[in-house]
Formats: C-alpha cells, sequence, structure tokens
C-alpha cells in the first residue's frame, strides 16, 4: 500500500516582526527605528482598525489635535502613540482597562512627521495606524507661554474638567495646568506630567495614561470610561516628574 502524504497550506494575514518589516505605507525612513524603540518584541501589522485622526497641517505647532480611535479592535492590552521625527517621539502610552479605545488630546511638532497609534491586543500583535502631519514645526523647543507669567506656579496642577454620561459610558474631558515642559530649550529642564490614574468610587480601575513631554502646555485630554454603576463617581490622581501630585473627581 502506498502511502499518501498532503500537503495542507494555511493562509494567515502577512505581518512583520523585527527581522521582516513589511513596508510602511507612510513612507518614513524612521519606521524600523520606531518598531525596534516602541514595539519590539511583538510582531505588527498596518491596520485599517487604528484611526488616527489629525489636520494635515498644523497651524500651530504647539497644539496640535489628534483622536486615537481603535473601537473596532478588541482585547487591547495598552496603545502607543508617538510621531516617528520629533526630537522626542514617544507621546503617550494609554492602558483603557475599563474605558473605550478612543483618546483625544494635544501635542507639540517639531516638523513634519508621522503620527502613529499602535494597539497590542490579547494575541500579542500590535496594529498600527497614523498620518502625516505636516508643520513649518519648532513645537518642542519654544517655551512653555504660562511662564512668561510669574504667577504661573499658582495654578500648576489645577484641574478643570466636565463629564457627560448617559447608561453605559462616561465622557470626561479635562484640562490640567502644566508647562510640560521638553527639556530643549537652554535653561529650562525638562518638566512634565507622567502618569494619571482614573478609578471608579469602590476602587476600580478605569484607565490609567502615561504622559510624556511632547505633549502640549496645560494639557487637555478626552476619555471615554464605561459605566459599571452610572451614579459612581470617577476620581483621577496624578503626578509630574517633579513629584507634583494632583488629583480630581468628576460627578
Amino acid at each position: 500500500m502506498k502511502k499518501i502524504l498532503l500537503l495542507i497550506l494555511f493562509f494567515v494575514p502577512f505581518i512583520c516582526s523585527a527581522d521582516n518589516l513589511v513596508k510602511d505605507p507612510l513612507g518614513s525612513v524612521q519606521w524600523d527605528d520606531m518598531y525596534g524603540a516602541f514595539l519590539k518584541g511583538h510582531p505588527a501589522v498596518f491596520d485599517d482598525k487604528v484611526k488616527v485622526i489629525a489636520p494635515s497641517y498644523a497651524e500651530d505647532p504647539m497644539n496640535v489635535p489628534v483622536t486615537v480611535d481603535a473601537s473596532e479592535l478588541t482585547g487591547i492590552k495598552k496603545i502607543v502613540i508617538f510621531a516617528d521625527f520629533n526630537p522626542i517621539p514617544l507621546i503617550a502610552r494609554y492602558y483603557p482597562t475599563s474605558a473605550d479605545a478612543i483618546l483625544s488630546f494635544r501635542f507639540k511638532i517639531q516638523q513634519a512627521s508621522p503620527v502613529r497609534a499602535a494597539v497590542l491586543t490579547d494575541d500579542n500583535v500590535w496594529h498600527v495606524g497614523g498620518v502625516w502631519v505636516n508643520s513649518a514645526g519648532g513645537g518642542c523647543t519654544v517655551a512653555s507661554t504660562g511662564r512668561l507669567a510669574n504667577d504661573w506656579m499658582d495654578s500648576l496642577g489645577n484641574v478643570y474638567g466636565k463629564r457627560w454620561k448617559n447608561d453605559n459610558s462616561s465622557r470626561v474631558r479635562l484640562r490640567i495646568n502644566h508647562p510640560m515642559d521638553t527639556g530643549l530649550v537652554p535653561g529650562i529642564p525638562a518638566f512634565f506630567i507622567e502618569h494619571l490614574n482614573f478609578r471608579n468610587e469602590v476602587g476600580d480601575v478605569l484607565a490609567h495614561i502615561e504622559l510624556f513631554e511632547p505633549i502640549n502646555e496645560n494639557p487637555v485630554l478626552t476619555f471615554n470610561f464605561k459605566n459599571k454603576k452610572p451614579s459612581s463617581l470617577i476620581y483621577m490622581t496624578g503626578s509630574d516628574n517633579n513629584g507634583n501630585e494632583f488629583e480630581a473627581e468628576f460627578k
């Protein structure tokens, strides 16, 4: 009796790893370096489900509005946001534990650059989306405008915000007074918010975000939290790299 060998082919999506990076759809010469710096250790795929919404041209390089929307994905562990050609590329790391995978913020851009969001899912694959943002630049190497006022320290860490809620979710938009200095201006060291943590009134973690120097002065951030109990308060605590702490609650 002859033995018959069957060859079965399995077709899987083509993904990139450290040894085999697919071509960057944005054509950035920095893509390989960005992968090695922030995504190394897991394969990556460029995915239209990760949307980065930003202006094609940044009129104000110190305040570039961006929305990241990865709500079409499931099993999200974290989101890493970076700009390839910024002198400090890393903008934020977001952990939406009990929140929608949507984040809005503003940041400083130094020159025309791809702005990307990479989403790590439970299968340990990075899903990457991004857009080019053109700019005259210089946003990372200019002193914050608040430092021109002698009393800027008096309002450091003050939090202003508003919450909108329905039965399933709460949208929180907040502003924190802080110069968010990059450390790239002569004579002004890096001084920026490092962490923000969000919990409900029984201590359940809703989300955690790590911020970095490119986030804009007096940052404005928008989050969408999932409501386990619509009437529950949302508590925020945070700190900067000089050890200053601040907190707020959203009713």
